[in-house]
């Protein structure tokens, strides 16, 4: 375990700094408002799946369930009269983020992890600190921000929505590399 036993503190508290960082680029910058658009008549469309009571979940629609029945006319109609839609539903109720705090929380320390994995495996005690940085700093920003484009290019999400969240992940980056730069063991 070695080294990678000395690298708790920047860990935890690199995941701190990003979870800070987090909330105050999503809840007081403007840069995510854009995110999501409000669907044009929403009380009605919200009325009309109502009654339907879809359970949380990831849906499609249209979807069929064959590779023939994707190719029939009757499914490229639907297609083309649309709309085609992928949607997450989640539960009703009040929209309480606790659970959701506590995973990215979670998900912030194996950041952490990983990069101080890596970074011990090629790095050795006392190593300079921009070393440091471009090593954790890489691994972090590969895990904050190359999921999205997957989102853009099967899921269609905005390209706009996409190059935020890598910004993001960009400065989330920055600070734990920052970090582990800061408090990498000394030789």
């Amino acid at each position: 375990m070695g080294l990678i036993s000395s690298l708790w503190l920047p860990i935890l508290l690199s995941s701190v700094f990003v979870f800070v960082a987090s909330s105050v680029i999503h809840m007081m910058l403007p840069f995510h408002k854009g995110d999501y658009a409000k669907v044009p008549g929403q009380d009605d469309v919200m009325e009309a799946l109502r009654k339907f009571n879809i359970p949380p979940g990831d849906y499609m629609l249209p979807r069929c369930d064959t590779m023939a029945e994707m190719r029939s006319p009757a499914f490229k109609e639907k297609m083309t009269k649309g709309p085609v839609a992928i949607m997450t539903v989640l539960p009703s109720g009040q929209f309480g983020m606790g659970s959701q705090l506590i995973q990215w929380f979670i998900y912030c320390i194996v950041v952490g992890f990983f990069a101080a994995y890596l970074a011990s495996r090629v790095l050795p005690v006392g190593a300079p600190y921009l070393i440091v940085f471009r090593v954790v700093g890489t691994v972090a920003f590969c895990c904050y921000a190359l999921g999205h484009p997957q989102l853009s290019i099967w899921y269609r999400r905005s390209w706009r929505t996409t190059l935020v969240y890598a910004f993001d992940g960009l400065v989330f980056a920055c600070l734990t590399a920052g970090t582990f730069g800061w408090l990498w063991p000394k030789a």
